[in-house]
């Protein structure tokens, strides 16, 4: 059976990246967790697909929402850096990424996938998995879905939002709206 990882300390991580300004650096929860931000943390199955880049760049042209509520987003797949990169380079009319706002990391060790419960182990590959984690390290939020469905930036918005409330929120709460009261 599966172990619950919602509402514990989220795995920690350190990853090798391709940077917003394309160069190769680093990301880390514990850099996010100093910083005092909320950490989204999605996995893709691999570059150069067709659904992942409808995902990448719809995040991505959203950062801005993100940013305004102290949140880094971080991009993970099981490809390298250079592969990252070479995505990143190409335009997204040739089915490339183009400019990025955040970093795309690579789990070519599988290490990051595992330990989030998304690895296919078989194939190499992450399932869609994406994950809210406080700034203290908590991790608050966890999806995984079939690799064949995209993710909504709104529904993860207003998740965070949800979350950063600190109160609880019911059905169909979206941000502006009161929160529960007992």
């Amino acid at each position: 059976m599966a172990e619950r990882m919602v509402a514990k300390q989220a795995p920690r991580f350190e990853m090798d990246a391709v940077l917003p300004n394309k160069e190769f650096g680093k990301v880390s929860l514990e850099e996010n967790m100093k910083n005092d931000k909320w950490t989204v943390l999605f996995f893709y199955p691999m570059d150069f697909t067709f659904v992942c880049p409808t995902e990448i760049t719809s995040l991505s042209d959203r950062f801005d929402e993100f940013e305004d509520l102290d949140a880094e987003v971080i991009g993970v797949s099981t490809d390298t850096i250079h592969t990252h990169k070479a995505w990143i380079n190409t335009p997204r009319d040739s089915n490339g990424l183009g400019d990025l706002n955040y970093a795309l990391a690579a789990d070519t060790n599988h290490v990051v996938a595992r330990d989030y419960g998304v690895l296919i182990e078989e194939e190499g590959v992450a399932l869609r998995g994406l994950f809210i984690i406080s700034p203290e390290g908590e991790l608050m939020y966890a999806v995984v879905n079939h690799n064949n469905i995209g993710r909504d930036v709104d529904e993860t918005l207003r998740v965070l939002q949800a979350l950063q409330t600190g109160g609880l929120c019911p059905a169909n709460w979206k941000p502006g709206q009161e929160t529960l009261n007992v």
